[in-house]
């Protein structure tokens, strides 16, 4: 019999599922009591989610479909797959350079527009073309300047391509970790405010979660601090971009075109938008790259209590001591926490082999292995401890 059922919400790769052992998993689209949830783009705010649920993975980057505060107050960790993704996103993002810089999508309209309906000769054809085309002039890319907001796995991939196009390209991020910054092309200059890389950008492309602190980064105020002519892209999330300030900025002229991944009524009809159906991370690589990673992370997480990639608990990775038997369990973020889970197991007789904890904001994650078995009764005192969430015996 299988130890831990995976409910599915959405198609998943069968590269993905392909990785988890039948003899141990169950997956499915109708299972009463998953263990596990793995989706796409499902959305879960209004969702009972069973108690029997230790964790949930996205297959993708971006959890605005998951409660994430919700879950991490019930010690579910949400899991996702920063970078698996990247590499489509990257070529979509150049292409919208493209696309924009040479006024392609409007150039094809109008070749398609010339022919559909009408018999022309060939020299009429050719006639028509070059008397039309001098109204999609566009302008190369060297030269030009590009703006990343965000210099994560995403951003870090179309800062590099960028610059061997021959852009300049100027990069904003505080955050950017050590990984990111061994990555990034040297000749990359970073600045230091989201201000100054709109001044000095004839294209900006954010790269950031939509979060409160960037809903609306792409506003009034910074896009009439670009150079006459700029171009605004967004495959990020359409909230990260104020469409409205944008479309006024297209229709006065300071804007030469705005290309995204999340049509609106408004801006999928305006002459100067190129609107996409979300095509970021549509591609089989893509898909089969972020199945792969979440389940992967799914699978340690159930099997051994290790946690990476979660976007509401730390990253807490231990290899398992041989003859021991490990605990997780999740807390508070509050002192005294760890004195209070060592003192109940010294109670109960039991030696720590090895012990981590971390924290992350209002919460904190603990795993243990000690020495001996774990019964029913001690697990019911770890969670009687004022401030444990949730605890399990793997």
């Amino acid at each position: 019999m299988s130890t831990f059922a995976i409910q599915t919400l959405n198609a998943i790769s069968p590269i993905g599922l392909q990785r988890l052992d039948r003899d141990v998993f169950d997956i499915g689209t109708d299972i009463a009591e998953p263990r596990a949830l793995l989706l796409r783009s499902a959305d879960l705010h209004s969702v009972e989610i069973p108690e029997t649920v230790y964790a949930v993975a996205r297959a993708g980057a971006g959890t605005n479909n998951i409660p994430v505060d919700r879950l991490a107050a019930r010690g579910i960790p949400v899991f996702n797959t920063p970078g698996a993704n990247a590499n489509a996103v990257k070529e979509l993002v150049i292409a919208g350079m493209l696309l924009a810089a040479r006024n392609l999508y409007h150039a094809a309209d109008y070749t398609r527009d010339l022919v559909a309906g009408r018999s022309l000769s060939g020299k009429e054809l050719d006639k028509q073309v070059e008397a039309g085309k001098k109204q999609f002039a566009g302008f190369e890319l060297p030269g030009r300047t590009l703006g990343v907001i965000g210099l994560g796995a995403i951003g870090v991939l179309v800062a590099n391509a960028a610059q061997s196009l021959g852009l300049k390209v100027l990069g904003y991020d505080p955050a950017i970790t050590v990984e990111r910054a061994w990555q990034l092309s040297p000749q990359v200059e970073q600045v230091t405010s989201v201000e100054e890389l709109f001044s000095r950008s004839d294209m900006i492309t954010p790269h950031v979660p939509l979060v409160e602190g960037t809903r609306g980064l792409v506003d009034a105020h910074r896009i009439s601090l670009m150079p006459e002519g700029g171009v605004i892209l967004n495959f990020a999330r359409g909230g990260v971009v104020d469409e409205a300030a944008v479309l006024q900025a297209l229709d006065s002229g300071h804007l030469h075109a705005y290309v995204n991944d999340f049509p609106t009524e408004a801006g999928a009809i305006h002459p100067k938008v190129i609107a996409l159906p979300h095509l970021g991370a549509s591609t089989g690589e893509a898909e089969d790259n972020c199945a792969v990673m979440a389940v992967d992370q799914l699978s340690d997480f159930l099997l051994h209590g290790n946690i990476r990639n979660s976007v509401n608990f730390p990253e807490v990775v231990m290899a398992r001591t041989p003859g021991t038997t490990r605990l997780g369990i999740f807390n508070q973020n509050r002192p005294t926490m760890i004195g209070q889970i060592t003192g109940v197991l010294g109670e109960a007789g039991l030696n720590v082999a090895e012990f981590t904890n971390r924290s992350r904001g209002d919460y904190a994650y603990t795993l243990v292995d000690v020495e001996g078995e774990v019964q029913d009764d001690l697990k019911q005192a770890i969670l009687a401890i004022d401030g444990v969430v949730r605890a399990r015996k793997l």
